[in-house]
């Protein structure tokens, strides 16, 4: 997807009003983009099914426009991060009786429930995770991010990096390794 670079350097809160002011799509898009690999990743946490979550991923996207311009957004990514969490599971309750599993509690968030009123400690979290990422070394990065965010298996990344098997295995677990480090050292920074 073509990202304006001009949009890319603009905050959340930017392109929210920019989104509110004048409606345009690509403003729309750059928002999007930055988050969807999250939201594909929480609707398949809730979904338990990669094309129903590509589908709901889509959905949102489609709903944005006017959920967007109905509601003040201050923290963006938070924002889309609970719509989407709403909306997985409004579409798990219409679900029921209609042939697929019955909604059960271990399809909720763990621990980690959030609350419209840890959204600042989220953002936080995410803002670290994001930096954190972009501390680790290159080809620790491409893999992680191949890995995690593209979903791609071992033999895909080795087919796009180029580097070996085993190659692939020790960057994405030293990557892992680095990002708990990372996160663990930057606690107590909001």
């Amino acid at each position: 997807m073509f990202v304006n670079r001009n949009l890319s350097s603009l905050s959340d809160a930017e392109l929210v009003s920019q989104f509110k002011t004048n409606g345009q799509q690509d403003v729309l898009s750059q928002l999007f983009v930055r988050y969807s690999a999250l939201l594909y990743g929480l609707c398949l946490k809730y979904l338990k099914d990669r094309d129903e979550a590509k589908d709901m991923v889509m959905q949102v996207y489609e709903k944005l426009p006017a959920k967007l311009k109905n509601h003040e957004v201050t923290y963006f990514k938070s924002w889309l991060y609970t719509t989407t969490r709403n909306e997985c599971l409004m579409y798990l309750r219409s679900q029921k009786g209609k042939g697929h599993n019955e909604f059960d509690p271990s399809r909720m968030e763990n621990d980690l429930v959030l609350h419209l009123e840890e959204e600042p400690e989220m953002e936080a979290n995410l803002t670290k995770l994001e930096y954190c990422i972009g501390q680790l070394m290159d080809d620790q990065k491409k893999c992680v991010s191949l890995f995690f965010m593209q979903e791609k298996c071992y033999k895909e990344i080795t087919g796009l990096t180029g580097f070996d098997l085993n190659k692939v295995k020790s960057h994405i677990q030293n990557g892992k390794r680095n990002l708990k480090i990372c996160m663990e050292k930057n606690a107590g920074l909001e």
